[in-house]
């Protein structure tokens, strides 16, 4: 089956075919950004100094080590995706002021990037935790660094990627919340087997005869 690949600068029309529970990949321009950026653009109002419109931004801290043979010029290392719930009181305002138009990150996120993810539109995708040096072999250039300032991890890292994934769609343009939906499906599927459990096991005496 042929992957499906969204390509920088994404519009409007290449989200509105993604799912919850889509898989895909990302080629073109990665940016990373998480707790320190988002905090200077909606709590400090400061200005990227990145055009995120129609672009990607990944909640990664990456570790990023200098070219011997060309200074300033960086190659990655590993870039695992951070958890993305920790930008949830910031992201529906990111979203509005940056018209990013796809989050990547680790973990779901709550109603406000709902709400940014209609409104935008734009979606947030999961990459699989645990994979930080097959994502840095997706990057095939380090292009530039903003905000450098922060420290290696919450600085701006703009990259050039090829075919960045797998992907999976958290929470898509209509509103659907992949975790959420999990939360209650799970909890459904809890009770009759707590049910089932209770019947046999006295938690302070054991089994039952």
């Amino acid at each position: 089956m042929r992957q499906k690949i969204l390509q920088t600068p994404i519009s409007d029309q290449d989200l509105l075919g993604l799912s919850v529970g889509d898989v895909f990949y990302l080629s073109g321009y990665l940016i990373t950004g998480r707790d320190d950026v988002h905090q200077r653009v909606i709590k400090q109002g400061l200005e990227l100094p990145v055009d995120l419109r129609g672009g990607a931004i990944f909640h990664a801290g990456p570790i990023m080590r200098e070219r011997a043979t060309e200074s300033g010029k960086y190659e990655v290392v590993s870039i695992g995706p951070t958890t993305s719930m920790r930008m949830e009181k910031y992201e529906k305002e990111f979203i509005e002021k940056t018209g990013v138009k796809l989050i990547i990150g680790k973990g779901g996120m709550g109603p406000k990037t709902t709400e940014g993810c209609i409104d935008g539109p734009a979606v947030h995708a999961v990459f699989p935790g645990g994979c930080a040096v097959l994502a840095a072999r997706c990057v095939e250039e380090v292009e530039d660094v903003k905000w450098l300032d922060l420290g290696m991890p919450e600085a701006m890292w703009v990259m050039r990627v090829k075919e960045f994934g797998p992907l999976i769609v958290s929470i898509d343009t209509k509103g659907d919340n992949l975790f959420e939906q999990n939360k209650k499906r799970f909890a459904e599927k809890k009770i009759p087997i707590v049910e089932e459990i209770c019947e046999h096991v006295d938690y302070l005496h054991g089994p039952k005869a």
